[in-house]
């Protein structure tokens, strides 16, 4: 009797024990998960202030920095931005060495073939640096045999005269400085980049450089980059990008990084980068 007894409770001690360890499995897979969930790895191209840039110390910093870290809050993760060349950008997606790029990156339909954008989250017309002794004056004026232009590889700037100003001679660079010097020192006769880029170099190069601010095309759209296969998580980012822009998280970033150019642009009557509707 006493043996049936002993076993009775052998077995219910062991049943006891196997719901215990189940439930203990379970919240240890949920905090496990938690605790192991991989960073969130971004791209960008840290040559671009305020949008994407490095601070004095070599960190991350500006809007898309920003941006890139509430997302990672939001989907509980930690963010590994990682500093990439422009050319670089898609194909660190489609080699899933980054979980997304947000880089400053117009929506296109040749862009949107290799990968998955997500909903623009801000508008950008191109505008046109010139030399402050130039007559440029037009878009058209561009268009002419002799001139040339300098574009950043790559850039809807590099787009648009590619399609457009084929009368015109390109000069393909790596980065926006070099274009801006080339400008600067009437080496090329205008810079096809966006709006707000063209505003801010012209400020900080008034003695020998112009703007023209002139609607020659509809507003292009920037938005995040995913991969192809990874739509799940781009939908994520729609779903954050909503509550994001609901709760004026551009309005405080606009703050943060582009109150001047704010209230120039609403002067000018110009739409603003983050009013998308």
């Amino acid at each position: 009797m006493k043996k049936f007894i002993l076993m009775g409770l052998i077995a219910l001690i062991s049943v006891s024990t196997l719901f215990a360890n189940g439930n203990m499995e379970q919240e240890n897979m949920t905090g496990t998960d938690t605790k192991t969930l991989k960073p969130l790895v971004v791209a960008m191209e840290l040559a671009y202030p305020p949008f994407e840039t490095k601070d004095d110390s070599g960190k991350a910093m500006g809007i898309s920095p920003d941006v890139a870290r509430a997302f990672a809050q939001y989907l509980g993760r930690d963010t590994k931005i990682v500093n990439t060349s422009w050319d670089g950008l898609i194909p660190s997606l489609q080699t899933n060495k980054a979980d997304m790029v947000i880089s400053s990156m117009t929506i296109t339909e040749d862009r949107a073939k290799v990968v998955a954008f997500s909903n623009p989250y801000a508008n950008s017309n191109l505008a046109i640096l010139t030399n402050k002794g130039s007559d440029i004056k037009t878009i058209e004026d561009l268009n002419q045999a002799g001139k040339k232009i300098a574009v950043k590889t790559g850039s809807t700037g590099f787009i648009y005269a590619s399609k457009n100003l084929t009368k015109a001679k390109s000069i393909v660079l790596a980065d926006e400085s070099a274009c801006v010097t080339e400008v600067a020192q009437g080496k090329a006769d205008g810079f096809i980049y966006d709006q707000l880029t063209i505003y801010r170099n012209w400020m900080k190069n008034q003695d020998t450089t112009a703007a023209v601010f002139i609607p020659f095309q509809n507003p292009e759209k920037w938005g995040a980059a995913f991969n192809k296969d990874n739509t799940a998580l781009r939908d994520q980012f729609n779903t954050f990008l909503a509550q994001f822009q609901k709760d004026g998280g551009f309005d405080d970033l606009s703050e943060k990084y582009l109150a001047d150019e704010k209230a120039h642009f609403d002067e000018l009557g110009f739409v603003w980068f983050f009013d998308v509707k």
